[in-house]
């Protein structure tokens, strides 16, 4: 167990902001040794890698953070990992063992356990697909439950953990389902042509290439946070109704900017947020210390790393405004602010 008390609190944006205590638990017994001890100061937070949050302020109680760190792989491809394992290196030894499954996920930044509350997806699947059930520790009753993955209502960056159930249960391990037969997810966007591209055909197709392909095209969008602060996609792609999606077609033939890329869902109709930021002017912006990524509008960045959390703020109000007055659509942010 670590106890740190006035203690920089872990960040991808870098700001310099600070918690009264953080706290990080090795067993399930820690937390809970943790979650008793009337001496530390409250509230509590519980974060992983602090790749998908952003504090506005210095944090008044404690952090805590999960170093439950271990992987079990049985040869059904049925995998258990605690919840304090960096999520890429989980990826990374998935693929080296043959399992089908994470390999789309690569590089994503932060830790297992905050990858079954936030349903972390990318380029055509989702934590979601692949967990069977998450285990957690009640906080109300300090016992461990197994909670099958049909009850945590996953959806798109959603999941019940961040709904009703936010603050009540803690992941501590998480199983998955993957498959040691051939399975390449290949459909999405261009990740089929970039495999193509890289080893020149899909035969005999391994995870560690499809990894090593969802790699280099992450590395050729999004900025790597030990160089360029970021919480990786800061808004969510919005789900609208048929009349609102032809109301963006009609200022898109208006304005003459090309067809309006979509995907229908049962959620209604994706417009990619990029799309609509990119449209709006915002690619490539540099304001001061804060800017949206040249390569992906969905990335605002601390492009100092100077840069406090209220000039992110006041860069992500700015982008909204746009997009709803020119568009009639109000994104909403991916990144808890805290």
């Amino acid at each position: 167990m670590k106890i740190i008390f006035d203690a920089p609190i872990p960040n991808t944006f870098g700001f310099s902001v600070k918690a009264a205590c953080f706290a990080e638990y090795a067993s399930v017994e820690e937390l809970i040794e943790l979650l008793r001890d009337d001496s530390l100061p409250r509230p509590f937070f519980h974060i992983g890698g602090g790749s998908n949050l952003l504090f506005t302020r210095d944090f008044p109680g404690t952090i805590l953070h999960s170093g439950i760190c271990f992987t079990e792989i049985a040869g059904d491809g049925v995998v258990r990992v605690g919840a304090g394992v960096v999520w890429d290196e989980l990826c990374e030894n998935l693929a080296t063992e043959g399992l089908w499954g994470t390999e789309n996920l690569s590089l994503i930044p932060g830790e297992a356990g905050a990858a079954a509350v936030q349903n972390i997806g990318a380029y055509g699947i989702e934590a979601g697909d692949l967990i069977t059930e998450v285990e957690c520790l009640d906080t109300e009753t300090l016992e461990l439950a197994v909670i099958p993955a049909e009850q945590c209502q996953y959806g798109y960056r959603a999941s019940r953990f961040k709904g009703e159930w936010k603050g009540r249960y803690i992941v501590t391990a998480v199983r998955l389902q993957l498959s040691p037969d051939y399975s390449p997810r290949l459909t999405y966007g261009h990740v089929g042509d970039a495999v193509e591209a890289r080893f020149g055909t899909l035969e005999d197709l391994t995870p560690m290439m499809l990894r090593e392909t969802v790699i280099d095209i992450r590395h050729g969008k999004l900025p790597e946070p030990s160089e360029v602060g970021s919480a990786g996609s800061f808004f969510r792609n919005p789900f609208v109704s048929d009349e609102c999606y032809a109301a963006v077609e009609a200022v898109a033939a208006r304005d003459n900017l090309g067809p309006v890329p979509h995907f229908a869902s049962p959620e209604g109709i994706k417009i990619p947020a990029a799309w609509l930021i990119e449209k709006c002017g915002w690619k490539g912006f540099c304001d001061g210390n804060v800017g949206v990524w040249k390569h992906q509008p969905l990335v605002l960045v601390n492009l100092t790393g100077k840069a406090s959390p209220s000039e992110i703020i006041s860069l992500e109000e700015r982008i909204v405004s746009s997009v709803r007055d020119r568009f009639g659509i109000i994104l909403s942010p991916e990144v808890e602010h805290v």
